[in-house]
């Protein structure tokens, strides 16, 4: 087969717990919560999933290798800023966000109110149209960690194209 197909596809994952707090951060909107989540950053797994669904598509390693716990940098800050560097790595090798889809993977709170909010917010800063951007969401069937409310996961699938 020769020449390229310009694409390339990503995937991933992330998980939570639910600690102290009045929110969660989920697709860089602040949505209320009776429980906050156990982070290093802000702990929003729609964002850190994405990111690691870009990077994945770029073989790039994971979200833990350019933002490791470990390192205080990135105590509390806003996941928007790991996503604004993931984008920025896919553009500087040549590759933009064809689309992207994301499911939020809980039993509460529920998601459908913020679905929209989450589409514009993480369109805006891909800089892509928000038809882009799917967020949807589920429960486990009151199964799991999920299912018993302890936390909250989400997936993230990404297509790249070349520019």
């Amino acid at each position: 087969m020769q020449g390229n197909l310009n694409i390339r596809i990503g995937q991933g994952f992330d998980v939570h717990a639910f600690g102290e707090g009045d929110h969660v951060m989920l697709g860089g909107v602040r949505v209320p919560h009776a429980q906050g989540v156990v982070a290093h950053s802000d702990g929003d797994v729609v964002i850190h999933a994405l990111c690691d669904a870009i990077l994945g598509a770029l073989a790039l390693g994971d979200i833990g290798q350019h933002f490791p716990p470990s390192d205080p940098r990135w105590k509390g800050v806003d996941s928007s800023a790991f996503l604004r560097h993931c984008n920025a790595l896919a553009r500087e090798r040549g590759w933009t966000l064809g689309n992207a889809d994301l499911t939020v993977i809980c039993e509460r709170p529920k998601i459908g109110p913020h679905a929209q909010a989450m589409r514009e917010t993480l369109a805006a800063t891909l800089g892509v149209d928000i038809d882009a951007v799917s967020v949807k969401a589920t429960t486990s069937e009151r199964l799991g960690f999920t299912g018993r409310g302890e936390g909250i996961a989400a997936q993230a699938a990404v297509l790249l194209q070349s520019v």
